[in-house]
């Protein structure tokens, strides 16, 4: 039996803790808002140090997840899980069938789905046990996000050159790529059919390598990547990077990029305002595959050419946010906050019709 523990977060609907001794489950589930509809978010399987440190970001990432769908509109609310563990030696069928039955006593308040550490075959063991699980690889189902995310990061960058470069070009541009995971290596493909001059960097040497033969790439360690001068910064590793020791040493004109949780703090948003360093808020440039999951919940079913189609309007949603932003003398990040807080309290596309979560 699966020990439940619920924790008081002030700001947020439900938070809980969740151990199981027998299967090695310690686990997560934030549930900031579910207003505009369940929250639905990714499942994160990831060795934190510490437990604080797991409950600290299960917090930031459901309250980003409230604000993407909420400025999207995708009729979903925000939250988010992590499990304590190394996916690598600690993730087992037994565990994701414990976190399964977790998922159900939440009763659809909360709807799992794929993130850093876990996988579409792990969702599909969810599915086993629970209906609360979405982007499956089935006839009903969205799949694989990390295609529409990558889509997604490609229109919010070239939102970024028709802000700084008055055309939506990223051919020429300096462009440094940090992180080649599921959505990193598809927005490096992406930039380099572009026409982009390319830098990556991944803790994978070999698909670093893969990159430079490839695509004729330049390569750079990870961990100075963001002190090298480029056009544009593209994080899509983890999240945290600027911050009040970073910030001085960045040498790019834009960051956009799919990781969450960019900026240590909002205030780290006014500060690269202040330094004319155009950002792209993490929610919005990376809203694709949220998009395409929310879209499987539509009344007619799923069809990816909506889910495209609701995709490709993270240019102009990025175009707004930039234009407010240097109109309003703001960091980029703050308007989005705006636009987002402003939708979830006069219930601007909350979804009215219930999910039919079949068995």
């Amino acid at each position: 039996m699966v020990a439940i523990k619920e924790i008081n977060v002030p700001g947020y609907e439900k938070v809980i803790e969740a151990i199981d001794t027998e299967s090695n489950l310690f686990a997560y589930i934030a549930i900031h808002s579910t207003k505009l509809g369940p929250a639905l978010g990714g499942t994160r399987f990831y060795p934190y140090t510490q437990p604080g440190d797991a409950l600290k970001d299960a917090l930031r990432l459901s309250k980003a997840m409230s604000y993407k769908s909420a400025v999207v509109q995708d009729g979903l609310g925000g939250g988010k899980s992590v499990i304590i563990g190394d996916p690598k030696k600690d993730k087992n069928p037994q565990l994701l069938k414990s976190f399964a039955e977790v998922l159900n006593r939440l009763k659809g308040q909360y709807i799992a789905a794929e993130d850093v550490g876990t996988t579409v075959d792990d969702m599909m063991i969810l599915r086993e046990i629970s209906p609360f699980v979405a982007a499956l690889p089935t006839l009903k189902s969205s799949g694989d996000p990390s295609r529409f995310t990558a889509h997604g990061v490609y229109q919010g960058l070239k939102a970024i050159a028709k802000t700084l470069w008055h055309k939506p070009s990223l051919k020429g541009k300096q462009i440094i790529v940090q992180g080649l995971g599921n959505v990193g290596s598809k927005v490096a493909d992406l930039l380099f059919w572009e026409g982009a001059d390319l830098t990556v960097c991944d803790v994978d040497t070999d698909k670093v390598a893969h990159y430079v033969h490839d695509f004729g790439a330049k390569s750079i360690d990870s961990s100075i990547a963001f002190e090298q001068e480029c056009d544009i910064f593209v994080p899509c590793a983890m999240g945290g990077f600027i911050n009040e020791h970073t910030i001085n040493e960045l040498r790019c004109v834009a960051v956009g990029g799919s990781a969450n949780n960019q900026l240590s703090t909002p205030e780290m948003g006014k500060a690269l305002f202040d330094r004319g360093i155009l950002y792209a808020p993490d929610y919005i440039i990376n809203a694709g595959g949220i998009i395409n999951a929310a879209s499987e919940f539509d009344r007619k079913g799923y069809n990816p050419k909506n889910a495209r189609d609701k995709t490709l309007r993270i240019f102009e949603t990025l175009i707004e946010i930039f234009t407010r932003s240097r109109l309003e003398r703001k960091g980029t990040n703050l308007v989005a906050d705006e636009m987002a807080e402003y939708n979830i309290k006069h219930g601007v596309g909350q979804r009215h019709d219930p999910i039919p979560f079949e068995r």
